[in-house]
């Protein structure tokens, strides 16, 4: 009887050169692909493995490495297209929890990160599995394998003799582990998007004679941006497209094709997806509608689209998207289904939806942003916003990140990824309610107010609309930020600087007396107001709309001169104008940073103020790190166990082992109800909710959210985070209460989450928070089996 298949283990993975691999564990009916792997290595590569020539493999030896029991003798393997090209091991040894461990990658795919990889998987299979350590026997001279290891981030020891250097790897989980795994990470998925986004040749696959056809449209859109590559139709039936000569077929082209946009029908696109994988096509645009978005048939052939390029190496855009760009003049590439594209900026784009990309392009056009890059993911079936904010975390061309997301696939990852961009480039989201049909992800189990929460903790700014969206972007890609709330404002209209006002302390903004000017106010006027200004604020809004015609270019390049002189930023109201003004501008061309938003209404520049200066607070504050504070893991650990599977359970005795005490009675004395809760979210992984614990609260929803572990800063965010938290200070007549022991728990309870994930829901309620502490009424949990990796745990894979 064979021993079950573990198809958990199973993952697509990208590699450090930017392409894809499949990962999964050796079978028995992999004997000819591994006997075929075997005769494709140089004699080094086996001499490395076996420290002796070994020119061919028994079928005796081909059966003993193919058949495993996946527990003491556990192999996987990594294939691209139809073929093995590499394998690592384990072989149980005694100790139990140790084992032997080796690799073989084929010459023609080292260098990749294909070891690197298979090592993160193999481990987490391991450790699955009771082993703790891994023993490596390696030749002094093969040095990218005695690297690799070295390198992985584990605990290592060195020993040799007999001409073998022994390596002894400690698989604990260690913060340098994790930071090695997070940078393999970045560099490969960033690797993978700058392969679509600086393509050296395109084909357009589907580009046909017919006006207003798809591919014809992409074709035209790429010639029209003058892409500095050379560009290939391909239609089985035409010899030229668009003038330019066309190809009966992807394999007909005499040159390299880096990126194919396909425009074809939904039925005829697998078919299409071979033959770019047998070419050696590097990346895919999928425009074709017909999948996901069309029902289970649909979806299946969706499924099927990104098997096959995972298969064969791609990456693929789509299905039913616009497209992308880069207006990088190096590359100039339009591949999308807009023909508006805005001009170079440093703004990086991110939309799901195709069908509202057009629009949102034009929308950047108008207001003279410009862009960097940028992508509609469709139905996001492969790529999506996370591999994007790899890719602008690194790319210099990119300041600033704008999101609009219809679904998260990992929303662990995100704002993991979110909390360190954030720090140097801020990302702006609009978040549609609800998942439209076709996207390779289902609707989050959160509600929307925990989704703020968690975007607030990683540093995000969200925003309601896509008006703000580009409100917002717009004031970040050119004007720095502010250094506090103080904000001064100068106008030539009285009543408008009075809205302005009001909506700064609407928003939480502290205002200046505004400086009226009067409406005959010029250059010279509005110059030496906002000189005068600038140094008591952190910030300033002008306004200058006056009644009759004037010299508006002379107010503009005042305010843009005395604004960069004094290096702080101004949003102005310029004449009702929207965006990016010729006469607001840094530079003559193009907006340089220094330029001058400018908005409708006070009310909006206010408004886009007020979400910069709380980014501005959030990015100064310090990122914290999670305490360490003495408990007793063991036991909880134990405590879990002996307890029956989906179960709820009094938390009492779990609880003291993290230091938190249930009491039977309520302290004597004042003191305010509070609720705080945990559960394990199927899409954030471990999440602490807090919130008051009066009736109105339950009924308006006024919680707050936070992923866990906390750090000490979380859990003062977390308190701080709900509307009805002035109650804990001491206003509207409360005393203040001790809010330090209330953090402390929350601190706590995110620890014991993060611990102990088969701890599915806590549920603490009430805790009463007094003047000398916090007391604990009421604790329940519920219990239920781990089922699968959690959200962002273990080795890299794709989805």
């Amino acid at each position: 009887m064979e021993p079950p298949y573990p198809a958990h283990w199973e993952a697509d993975v990208v590699l450090s050169d930017g392409g894809t691999a499949h990962l999964r564990p050796i079978r028995p009916a992999d004997a000819e692909l591994l006997r075929a792997f075997y005769s494709r290595l140089s004699d080094q590569t086996i001499y490395f493995r076996f420290f002796g020539p070994r020119p061919r493999l028994s079928d005796r030896e081909i059966a003993w490495f193919t058949n495993v029991d996946y527990d003491d003798r556990v192999a996987l393997i990594a294939t691209i297209g139809t073929e093995m090209v590499a394998v690592v091991r384990y072989d149980r040894v005694k100790p139990a929890d140790h084992a032997e461990v080796a690799f073989l990658v084929e010459d023609a795919h080292q260098g990749r990160g294909v070891a690197a990889v298979l090592m993160e998987h193999l481990r987490a299979a391991a450790r699955e599995r009771g082993i703790r350590t891994f023993i490596a026997d390696v030749l002094p001279a093969n040095h990218r394998m005695n690297m690799l290891f070295r390198q992985a981030g584990y605990t290592a020891r060195s020993t040799f003799a007999d001409g073998v250097v022994r390596l002894t790897l400690d698989l604990a989980t260690t913060d340098t582990a994790v930071e090695v795994t997070s940078a393999r990470e970045h560099r490969a998925e960033a690797r993978s998007i700058q392969r679509l986004l600086t393509p050296e040749s395109v084909a357009v696959i589907g580009a046909s004679r017919e006006p207003g056809g798809i591919g014809q449209t992409v074709l035209r859109n790429l010639l029209a941006a003058d892409f500095t590559g050379p560009v290939y139709p391909v239609h089985r039936e035409v010899r030229a497209v668009a003038g330019v000569r066309a190809y009966r077929s992807v394999s007909a082209i005499d040159g390299d094709v880096d990126l194919a946009i396909v425009a074809v029908p939904a039925e005829s696109v697998l078919g299409v997806v071979e033959e770019c994988a047998r070419k050696g096509v590097r990346g895919l645009i999928v425009v074709s509608s017909g999948f996901g978005e069309t029902g289970e048939e649909g979806g299946r052939r969706q499924q099927e689209l990104v098997r096959i390029s995972r298969l064969y190496g791609l990456r693929v855009v789509g299905p039913n998207c616009l497209g992308i760009a880069n207006t990088d003049p190096a590359i100039r590439l339009n591949a999308t289904l807009a023909a508006t594209l805005p001009g170079r900026g440093r703004v990086g784009f991110f939309s799901q939806s195709g069908a509202l990309g057009t629009a949102l392009l034009q929308r950047v056009a108008q207001r003279g942003m410009g862009i960097s890059t940028f992508v509609s993911a469709g139905n996001r079936a492969d790529v999506s916003g996370n591999d994007l904010l790899q890719y602008w975390e690194e790319d210099p061309a990119t300041e600033v990140i704008l999101l609009y997301l219809e679904s998260l696939g990992n929303p662990r990852k995100f704002t993991r990824l979110a909390r360190r961009i954030s720090r140097t480039k801020p990302i702006v989201v609009v978040k549609s309610q609800g998942v439209p049909n076709g996207h390779a992800v289902s609707a989050l189990g959160l509600p929307d107010t925990a989704l703020s929460s968690l975007f607030a903790q990683a540093g995000v700014i969200r925003v309601d609309d896509l008006t703000q969206l580009f409100d917002v972007g717009q004031l970040l890609a050119y004007q720095p930020l502010p250094d506090g709330p103080r904000v001064g404002i100068v106008s030539n209209s009285d009543a408008l600087a009075l809205l302005a006002a009001d909506a700064c302390l609407a928003a939480g903004l502290k205002p200046g007396a505004p400086v009226n000017l009067g409406a005959r106010a010029g250059a010279e006027e509005f110059g030496t107001a906002l000189a005068a200004v600038l140094p008591a604020v952190d910030a300033a809004v002008a306004i200058y709309m006056p009644p009759i015609p004037g010299r508006a270019d002379l107010v503009a390049a005042e305010l843009v001169r005395v604004a960069n002189e004094a290096g702080k930023p101004v949003v102005a109201t310029f004449q009702g104008e929207l965006g990016l003004p010729v006469e607001l501008r840094a530079s003559g061309e193009g907006p340089a940073r220094g330029s001058i938003p400018s908005y409708q209404a006070p009310e909006e520049a206010v408004r886009a103020l007020a979400h910069v200066v709380r980014h501005a607070r959030w990015r100064t504050a310090p990122i914290g790190t999670v305490p360490e504070i003495s408990v007793n893991r063991e036991e909880a650990r134990r405590i879990v166990a002996a307890a029956p599977a989906d179960t709820e359970i009094d938390a009492t005795a779990l609880l003291a082992c993290y230091g938190i005490a249930v009491a039977d009675a309520p302290a004597p004395g004042p003191a305010v109800p509070t609720v705080v809760g945990m559960i394990q979210d199927r899409d954030f992984g471990a999440v602490v909710s807090f919130g008051l614990g009066d009736v109105a609260a339950r009924l308006l929803g006024d919680h707050a959210y936070r992923l866990a572990p906390l750090t000490v800063e979380d859990a003062a965010d977390l308190v701080r985070a709900v509307r009805t938290a002035p109650l804990l200070f001491g206003e509207y007549g409360y005393p203040p209460v001790a809010v330090p022991a209330l953090e402390d728990l929350l601190v706590r309870v995110g620890l014991l989450a993060d611990a102990l994930p088969e701890v599915a829901r806590l549920d603490l309620d009430q805790v009463l928070v007094g003047e000398d502490g916090v007391t604990v009424l009421n604790a329940r949990a519920v219990l239920r089996p781990v089922v699968g990796p959690r959200p962002d745990g273990g080795p890299r894979r794709l989805g």
